[in-house]
């Protein structure tokens, strides 16, 4: 009786082990919905880091945000498994730099697709999980008269996009956001 009861026990708490790394289903019980855009406003471009942004030895690149085709394109099934309308990049911070088109660059980088995002005109969702970082978070409030003044100058320092980041369970708050129209 007492080896039931123990058995038992351990099988109790392996399903709730297991239990607790799972993604929540999509409202509605639909894959597309994990998936939403409702930006009316073109919001596509990097949004790269005012201040340095680090977790562990990862620091935050940009967060990269697609043009309408390419959220249609995702949302209506069509995957990649290196690029997506919404993603982060990280670069590891330890590793060392190389020249590139664009100057000196690090040699190790993490980019995190989404397992689920909302992009509106004055918000971004996102969640992702990568092999290095474990499950990413980032919400961020955008800031559309920043936008506009950014996009006007093909970029600036200014603060567009103000969020919090959490990845490999470490939380980032205040994480700021400048924009960039990419080459």
């Amino acid at each position: 009786m007492h080896i039931r009861c123990l058995a038992g026990a351990a099988i109790l708490a392996a399903l709730a082990v297991a239990a607790c790394d799972r993604t929540p289903a999509p409202a509605g019980g639909a894959a597309a919905a994990a998936f939403n855009h409702a930006a009316t406003a073109d919001i596509s471009g990097y949004y790269m880091p005012v201040a340095p942004v680090r977790i562990g030895q990862w620091s935050l690149d940009h967060l990269f945000v697609g043009q309408a085709p390419e959220f249609e394109s995702w949302e209506g099934g069509s995957r990649s498994e290196t690029f997506a309308p919404v993603m982060l990049q990280f670069d590891d911070a330890a590793s060392p730099m190389v020249e590139t088109e664009l100057g000196e660059a690090h040699s190790v980088t993490a980019r995190v697709l989404p397992t689920r995002y909302e992009v509106t005109d004055t918000m971004v969702r996102f969640e992702g999980e990568s092999p290095e970082l474990g499950r990413v978070w980032f919400e961020g409030q955008l800031d559309q008269g920043a936008l506009a003044t950014a996009r006007r100058n093909l970029g600036g320092d200014g603060v567009v996009l103000t969020g919090n980041l959490t990845a490999a369970g470490e939380t980032v708050r205040g994480v700021r956001l400048t924009w960039w129209m990419g080459d």
